[in-house]
């Protein structure tokens, strides 16, 4: 199995990050081979900052590393450092169609009423996802509910390219059913997933907090004064309650009722400390290695630079295969 996963990179990362993909990531480590990257090409679809967005790389290789992924165990490297993202995905564009990527959601959602400001790159978007996994011949992607639509369109775009060329060029993926990540929400708003742009820095955990943070943090998480029901169905109208014992059953990786079944009929008087001493003793030891890591760009720019040699030479085959398909025979 080969796996193959990609994140933007972000800046002041925080638990929900954490819980929500890199977590997931640490454990696929020991069920395939994985090249997991950054997705500072994709991070261009959209205005950026370009001082921004290379520090947020910076720190989003640090917050992987730090929460265990492991670059001698794991491919991890930045797509910009790997030209051959971007070349095939221009081989892919005669192979993908215009009816295809108008029906992609996320390009809706993004350009808004102003399709026509929009730029070019992000209606693009799925087709350099599809370049994504195709060349590394991907066996499995991670996909949640709102990425089905662009790995379905990936599969299309490979099975259409090898049947238009009379080759077997590209692997169709499949998607990778994994274990279901938690969706955290703010500490002051329940309805509203935790977020880094949220003014308020108490409405989030970040991963550069240290344990008196964390503690102040939950502490003062926004709840409200009933008891914890012995099961989720209770707590379906009180979105603040709900949210804590999620948080506190990902990071005990249980299930949220076998979180109720322990402190059903207590308060939060009870329930707090709990869960501020489990997410410090989960958090503390990325934390330290977070905050030992972020700065160092010289260690972190050899991880990454390692990572893309790696990955330029197990896609290198792969684009290879997809010019001759096309009769692009110069230079290959």
């Amino acid at each position: 199995m080969r796996v193959v996963s990609g994140i933007q990179p972000t800046g002041n990362l925080h638990l929900g990050n954490y819980l929500g993909a890199i977590q997931n990531w640490v454990k696929m480590q020991d069920e395939g081979e994985c090249l997991f990257f950054l997705a500072d090409l994709h991070a261009i679809s959209m205005p950026i900052d370009a001082a921004e967005l290379s520090a947020g790389t910076r720190e989003m290789a640090a917050a992987l590393i730090a929460s265990g992924i492991d670059p001698d165990r794991s491919t991890l490297f930045n797509q910009a450092r790997v030209p051959a993202h971007a070349e095939l995905q221009w081989l892919l564009s005669g192979t993908a169609r215009m009816g295809w990527l108008n029906r992609m959601t996320q390009f809706k959602d993004k350009s808004g009423k102003n399709k026509e400001g929009a730029s070019i790159a992000l209606f693009a978007y799925p087709v350099l996802q599809a370049a994504d996994v195709l060349l590394y011949n991907a066996t499995h992607v991670p996909v949640g509910e709102d990425q089905k639509q662009h790995l379905e369109l990936a599969r299309d775009i490979a099975e259409k390219f090898n049947t238009d060329t009379g080759t077997e060029t590209f692997v169709l993926p499949e998607p990778y059913i994994g274990a279901t990540a938690a969706r955290i929400m703010s500490l002051r708003d329940g309805s509203a997933k935790m977020s880094k742009s949220d003014v308020s820095d108490m409405s989030r955990i970040n991963l550069a907090d240290d344990a008196d943070a964390i503690a102040k943090k939950i502490r003062k998480a926004r709840t409200d004064p009933d008891p914890l029901p012995d099961t989720m169905d209770g707590l379906a109208e009180r979105p603040e309650a709900r949210n804590l014992v999620t948080i506190y059953a990902a990071l005990a990786e249980t299930d949220p009722d076998a979180v109720l079944a322990d402190f059903a009929g207590k308060g939060f008087g009870d329930f707090k400390p709990a869960l501020a001493d489990l997410t410090v003793s989960v958090l503390e030891p990325i934390s330290a290695n977070f905050n030992a890591l972020k700065d160092d760009a010289t260690t972190l720019d050899s991880i990454l630079q390692a990572g893309a040699e790696k990955a330029a030479a197990t896609g290198a085959p792969i684009l290879a295969d997809a010019y001759r398909a096309l009769g692009l025979l110069s230079g290959r």
